[in-house]
């Protein structure tokens, strides 16, 4: 392995995104071509950044909803069910 591998962090992928939801308590949107697609993120802290910005920007709109989707989970599911404790598609 090459020392710059070694030195650069592996890009754990996170998309945010978000839309205004048709009921607060469940994660149906009212128009999936309306959704806001905040970016893909190469972290979580990036990604919680975007997340926290977009959502401070809806604020006053109580059905808008921002989320973080972990990518490198779903890219990966092998790495996940190797987790202790973790179950795919639990």
């Amino acid at each position: 392995m090459s020392a710059d591998r070694e030195t650069v962090p592996k890009q754990l992928l996170h998309l945010v995104f978000g839309g205004e939801l048709k009921d607060l308590e469940g994660i149906e949107f009212t128009n999936l071509d309306g959704l806001d697609i905040v970016g893909i993120f190469p972290n979580y802290a990036e990604a919680y950044a975007a997340w926290k910005s977009a959502a401070q920007k809806s604020v006053d709109n109580a059905s808008m909803r921002y989320f973080i989707v972990h990518m490198h989970h779903l890219l990966e599911p092998a790495a996940l069910a190797g987790r202790s404790g973790s179950k795919v598609g639990a």
